[in-house]
Formats: C-alpha cells, structure tokens, sequence
C-alpha cells in the first residue's frame, strides 16, 4: 500500500507539472558603453555613453554617461612631442573607467575623431600627423578597452554627426508616447539644421528638398528606418581662432608700420605679435606683396571700432566668386535655400552667452548689444569680467562681429530667418556636437540584439504548483507512516 501511494503521488506530481503553462520570459536588455574622443583644434573632450542592447529600427538609444575636458591644448599642439599628446588623455581614460563597470570593460568601443586641427596639421606635416595618431593609439590600447581606431574625420562627416546628435537630443528623429507605448516619427518640420563653430573650421548642415542632390553636394542618412537628405559644408580656416589669426595678419599686411590699429580690440589692450608665426600655420601661411613676414614683432593696438570691426572681417571672405548667384555662400561654394529651424552651438552659443544675448531678440538688438560691448575700454572689461581668461576677453568682439558676418553674410540668414536660429550647447544632459553622432551611426553598424528569452513558468502558476507538491509529498509521507 506504502508503494502504491508514493506512486499515486508522484503521477499527481507530473500530471500538475504537466499543466502548469510555459512561456517565454523576457531579460531586461543588457546595459552597453562607449567612449568617444573629439580631438579639436583649440582642445580634446571624451564623452561616454550608454545604450540598451535592444534597439529600435536598429538604431541605439543613447544617454551621456561622462564628459571629461583633458588638460592642455588639442593633440595637433603636439607635433613636436607626439608621445605627451596620448599621454594627455591619461586622466581622462581613467575616470572614464571609474563609471564603467569592470565586467564590461573589455567590451566598450573606444575611438578618438581628430576635427580640423588635425587636418590643417596634415597639409603642413603629415609624418609628424601620423606620429600623434600613433601615440594617441598606442595610450589607448594600453587600457582595457576595445580600441577601434583614432582618425581624422572629413569636415562633411563632422557637420553631419552634428546634425545627427542635433535632431537626436531634440526627439526630433523618434519619440516614445507613453499613451500609445509606442514610437513615434514626427514630422520633417520638426527637423532641426546643425551650425557648428570650433576653433579652425564651420560647419552648416541641414535638410534639403530632393532636387539638391543633383549638385553632388546632398548625402543620405537612414535612421530609425528613415531616409533623410541633407546639405552639409565645412568651412576649413573659417574657425575664430584661424580667423582671429587671418584677421591679424591681414591688418599687417596693409599696414608698414609695426604699430597697427586693431578695430576689433577694445581700446588700452595691445597685442604683440611675432610675423614668422603667420608662416608657420596653413590658413595664414601664404605669402603677401604688400609686406614680408620675417622675423620682426608688430604691435596690435586696440581701437574699440564696431563698424571697423565688420568692415575688416568681411574682407577675409570672398563674396564677389559668387557673383549674382543667390545659391552661393563665399568662395564660390555652392548652398540651397535655407530650411527650417537651426541650432547654433559650440562657439557660437559661448560666445553669445557671454554677451547675454538670446535667442528671440532682434537682429537689430543683438546688433546693438555687440556695438555697445565693442565700444568699452580694456580696463573696463578687465574690472568687469575680473574671472574671464584675460587671453579671451578682448577677443570677444571680434567673435561676435564674426558670427554675425558668417551667419547673415555668408550663409543668408535675414531680419525674419534670424529668429530661426537658437543658440544651444545642452539637451537633458548630453552635449550638442558630432561625438554622440557618431556614436550613434556606429551602434547603427552592431546587428539589433532581440531581447534574449528563456523557457520558464509564470511565477504565480509555479508558487502553486510547489505548494501542492510539498503538501502531496506530506500527505503521502503520512499515509506511509500510517
């Protein structure tokens, strides 16, 4: 009788299990970095990000997880000590490593894009290019992670990683409704224009109608399973700092005296500066009849002139290769009409935000605003912004000035468009520029992971079935002793 009970319990035992449903459970998606290196002309910055590894229409869904500002200038200042331009990046790596979870390490992606300081060093010294990538290499392989390569991005693959990091923090290529538990896709309007301004290049990039592809200067990018046509130029020597050096040198070549007016420096600051260093840079290198640049010093005295200031700078571009051409910008290069909204960042927006200007102000405002700021004396601003980098301060009016040419000028922003225009670093907590573009089309090139599944049973459906086993393997104990 004992026999027959314990074998009436376990048929009970199987014929419960065999009832209980199995289905498949879902895992949270497992938590994926990567680090990125933008290595600009003036300074290098690392930004690190996280994904889920499930992604929607194969694009990742990317946060910030850490910037960090490495100390010093950008790798290309280091042409003749190429090994401190990887060690620069030491201190960085390593915080970057404090966030990551060792676990996953090993499997992070770390890349560095060097920008236009980097290509304005390839045209003067290319061995001396490949010995910093080099350097830069060999410092990042020596931590624990997966290192895919440090190069020189195209100007067109830094405008278009910008716009990509653009509309990507601004929810403008998907957005989660949480009332339909969907993605969505907004409309093309809501698509934003990319301005970028660094130290040595500019970038524009927008959207286009189709027709612009005819002139070869349009490229097509497939995100979250759309296709999107865009324009995008850099401006290769147009940087603030490359145009604060042009507009140095191009105020000396007209003048024969080594005392030369600067109408763009407030009044009471003088600047001296040595002619061979114009021979030594790409943008300022090229030889002028109107004067010789040997070894001699020359003293820029400020004159505080706003309308000087414009008049000066307007002459750094070429407007007349243009000719009537309405689709041009200067130089001859070719631009659709403009489209749409644009954020401007990076120099653009540190420097309006430093003179307190806005978007949604007059042109005529902001026009006034600059004048003024352009009118004051160097002690004034010295006794005014006493926390400001005395080597920035009296570069500030020239900057302005600067944007103001480039953006009304040039690319052919007007009275009503300007208002289009808004100046922006951040959104959330991430930073606008190309990195988080970049980051972005290279989870793009990682095949979706489908969210892993395992057999199992539906938690309340097993709680009972235990249960019932523990008590049927009692009872039948009970019978047995009995």
């Amino acid at each position: 009788s004992a026999i027959v009970g314990a074998l009436v319990a376990l048929s009970i035992i199987a014929l419960v299990l065999s009832l209980v449903r199995v289905e498949d459970v879902t895992l949270p998606p497992t938590v994926k970095y990567g680090m990125v290196f933008d290595a600009g002309s003036s300074h290098t910055s690392l930004f690190v990000y996280e994904w889920d590894s499930d992604k929607e229409n194969n694009t990742g869904v990317i946060s910030q997880t850490l910037s960090c500002d490495v100390q010093g200038q950008g790798i290309s200042s280091y042409a003749n000590n190429p090994p401190e331009a990887g060690n620069s990046l030491r201190e960085c790596l390593d915080k970057a490593l404090q966030v990551i979870p060792a676990e996953k390490q090993r499997d992070v992606p770390a890349y560095l894009g060097a920008t236009a300081g980097m290509r304005l060093l390839r045209e003067q010294n290319s061995s001396a290019t490949e010995q910093v990538l080099a350097e830069v290499a060999k410092t990042m392989q020596e931590y624990s992670v997966a290192f895919k390569g440090a190069r020189i991005l195209t100007g067109e693959e830094e405008g278009a990683y910008g716009w990509i990091t653009t509309n990507y923090l601004l929810d403008s290529f998907t957005k989660y409704s949480p009332k339909a538990h969907m993605w969505l896709h907004p409309e093309a309007a809501s698509i934003f224009g990319a301005l970028d301004l660094g130290g040595a290049s500019t970038q524009i990039t927008f959207m286009t109608e189709g027709s612009v592809l005819s002139q070869n200067k349009a490229s097509e990018l497939t995100l979250y399973g759309y296709s999107y046509n865009i324009y995008t130029h850099s401006y290769l020597c147009y940087g603030q700092n490359e145009m604060l050096k042009r507009l140095a040198k191009e105020l000396i070549v007209s003048s024969p005296s080594t005392r030369v007016h600067h109408p763009c420096y407030p009044k009471g600051y003088n600047e001296t500066v040595s002619l061979s260093s114009f021979r030594a840079r790409p943008c300022t290198r090229g030889s002028d009849p109107r004067r010789a640049l040997g070894d001699s010093t020359v003293t820029l005295e400020g004159k505080g002139n706003a309308s000087g200031c414009l008049a000066a700078l307007r002459k750094l571009f070429n407007f007349s290769a243009c000719g009537q051409r309405q689709d041009c910008t200067f130089d001859g290069v070719y631009q659709p009409p403009l489209r749409g909204q644009f954020i401007a960042f990076s120099a653009f927006y540190y420097n309006f935000k430093f003179l307190n200007l806005t978007e949604g102000q007059p042109l005529a405002v902001v026009r006034e605003a600059i004048e003024g700021f352009c009118t004051r004396s160097w002690e004034d601003l010295s006794f005014s912004y006493p926390k400001e980098n005395p080597k920035r301060l009296p570069k500030y009016c020239a900057n302005a000035n600067y944007i103001l040419t480039l953006l009304l000028d040039a690319y052919k922003f007007n009275e009503t468009s300007w208002n289009s225009i808004f100046f922006q670093m951040k959104a959330g907590n991430a930073d606008m520029g190309w990195t988080l573009g970049y980051m972005l089309n290279l989870t793009n090139m990682v095949p979706a992971e489908a969210p892993a599944t395992l057999k199992g049973h539906r938690p309340s459906l097993w709680a009972a079935a235990v249960t019932f086993i523990i008590l049927t393997l009692i009872l039948g104990l009970a019978a047995l002793l009995l």
